[in-house]
C-alpha cells in the first residue's frame, strides 16, 4: 500500500463510519421504541390478569407469555443495535490502524 492508498482507505472508512453512526442511531431509536412497546404491553397485561382474579403468583409468568411476541421484537432490536455499535467499533479500529499506517508512510 502507497501513501495515496492509505489516503484513499482513510476517506473511504470515515464515510462508512458516518453511514455507519446514521445507522445506528435508527437501530437506537427502533430498540427503544421496542422496549417501550413491549413495557407498556407487559404492564397492560399484568393489569388485565390482577383485575381478572388471577392469582398473583401466576400473573407475572402469564404476562410474560402472553407478550412473548413483543419481547421477541425488543430483543432482537437490541441485538441489532448492539452488532451495529460493535461493527463501528471495528471501524474505528480499522481507522487508527491505517491512520498509524499514514504516519509511517509519511515518516519514511
Amino acid at each position: 500500500m502507497d501513501y495515496t492508498d492509505i489516503g484513499q482507505e482513510i476517506y473511504d472508512t470515515a464515510g462508512r463510519l458516518r453511514e455507519g453512526a446514521n445507522i445506528l442511531y435508527k437501530h437506537a431509536r427502533a430498540y427503544a421504541e421496542a422496549e417501550h412497546e413491549y413495557r407498556m404491553a407487559l404492564a397492560r397485561v399484568m393489569v388485565e390478569l390482577r383485575d381478572g382474579g388471577m392469582p398473583v403468583t401466576l400473573v407475572n409468568d402469564v404476562a410474560r407469555g402472553k407478550t412473548a411476541d413483543l419481547k421477541y421484537k425488543r430483543d432482537l432490536a437490541e441485538v441489532t443495535y448492539k452488532t451495529t455499535r460493535d461493527m463501528l467499533n471495528a471501524l474505528e479500529t480499522e481507522m487508527s490502524g491505517l491512520q498509524t499506517l499514514y504516519k509511517r508512510q509519511e515518516e519514511m
